[in-house]
């Protein structure tokens, strides 16, 4: 008897889009696991992450990329060229968009790009769930009289509908060859920067329109203990003392309040006791800092 012999695939995949179009819920959808963070702001995705999804015998990487918009600042400069790049690198590129906005000028801009770079791309019309079957029907033709997608996908990435098939038609696409992971591996980040992350989101979601986007995160020390615990330092950076006093709160209220949300998820997604302690110092103009870009893997 001779042995078929089944043929591994892997490659990337770049999910691409305005801000806001369910980039980072997507991502997390097809992974199975939260990786990237989810808030109702724009503009949250700051670095290219790696989810690293099995199918069938394809292991794909999925690239969640910041969202595409005109460029004000640095910052904003630093994240589009890596939406660009995470594009530019991929075997496949996916456009997310959400359909409650249609064909606007932030989507048309990203297909000009498309357009110039000479790349092919899916359309993945999201958040299906929320208007009308016509109206969907007339979308999709829309986008494709303005750019030749290869495919179009109507799904729900917060309710998962639609994913599993976009997921497949992808993994087909993928170059054979042999996988770039372990097979229980969900991500290409370290657990220190996911972390980082985590705690960053809750101070998202904690500060609403208080602290737009002058904050970042960063974990100081990773401490593995005897007992299977992990203590984590992290400092948030802020731009002005008045913006410490907002994450610090009254008598360190709000501070806390972020600690232990972000603890109760750290030790949910890495199954363990998190011991965690948080700082705020004041770091003017760090988002023009190119030693933070580059941390934040936005500058090579």
């Amino acid at each position: 008897m001779t042995e078929t012999v089944t043929e591994t695939r892997c490659g990337f995949c770049a999910i691409i889009g305005a801000p806001n179009a369910g980039k980072s819920t997507l991502v997390n959808a097809l992974a199975g696991v939260k990786i990237s963070i989810v808030s109702h702001k724009v503009q949250t995705t700051r670095s290219r992450l790696r989810a690293i999804v099995i199918a069938g015998q394809s292991q794909i990487i999925f690239v969640d990329t910041p969202g595409i918009f005109k460029p004000k600042r640095t910052l904003d400069e630093a994240m589009v060229e890596g939406a660009w790049a995470g594009a530019s690198e991929a075997d496949a590129i996916v456009l997310l968009t959400d359909v409650r906005k249609g064909l606007n000028d932030e989507v048309l801009a990203i297909i000009d790009g498309l357009k110039k770079n000479g790349r092919q791309a899916f359309l993945a019309l999201n958040k299906i769930d929320l208007v009308k079957a016509e109206t969907l029907l007339d979308l999709a033709q829309k986008f494709n009289e303005a750019f030749a997608f290869r495919e179009t996908f109507m799904i729900s990435a917060l309710n998962k509908s639609g994913i599993g098939k976009l997921k497949d038609r992808i993994a087909g696409l993928m170059p054979q060859g042999p996988w770039l992971y372990a097979e229980d591996q969900i991500a290409d980040v370290p657990l220190r920067f996911l972390a980082a992350e985590t705690t960053r989101e809750k101070l998202y979601e904690r500060l609403h329109e208080e602290l737009p986007y002058a904050s970042t995160v960063e974990t100081e020390t990773w401490e593995e203990r005897k007992d299977g615990s992990v203590r984590i330092d992290q400092v948030i950076y802020v731009e002005r003392d008045s913006q410490k006093k907002i994450v610090l709160g009254k008598n360190g209220q709000t501070i806390k309040a972020l600690g232990q949300a972000a603890r109760l998820e750290l030790e949910k997604a890495f199954e363990r006791r998190v011991h965690l302690f948080l700082f705020v110092k004041v770091r003017e103009n760090w988002a023009k800092d190119p030693e933070r870009l580059r941390m934040m893997g936005l500058l090579d």
